[in-house]
């Protein structure tokens, strides 16, 4: 069976072939294997299908608060000088 990723790349190549819902379907399965949870990727290509698909659905509440938690680890980490010797 292909790597989640490689099945993510799927989806989206079947929606761009025309089957927005063929593609959100796919999307469906990578969400309940659970392999993919907080891929920010995951996250956008449903919304970015689902904005094609222009139905105003919103995603299902517990991908976008999985995704709302996650948001806090794309961040870069704080930097400090400590350490650092100033040139004078």
């Amino acid at each position: 069976m292909p790597s989640p990723v490689v099945r993510l790349n799927r989806a989206v190549a079947v929606a761009m072939a025309g089957d927005l819902d063929g593609g959100l379907a796919i999307l469906d399965e990578l969400e309940a294997d659970g392999r993919l949870d907080g891929y920010y990727l995951l996250a956008a290509t449903r919304a970015d299908l689902l904005r094609r698909r222009g139905d105003g659905r919103e995603p299902p509440a517990p991908t976008a608060a999985r995704w709302r938690s996650r948001r806090s680890d794309c961040r870069a980490p704080a930097t400090s000088s400590a350490g650092f010797n100033e040139v004078s």
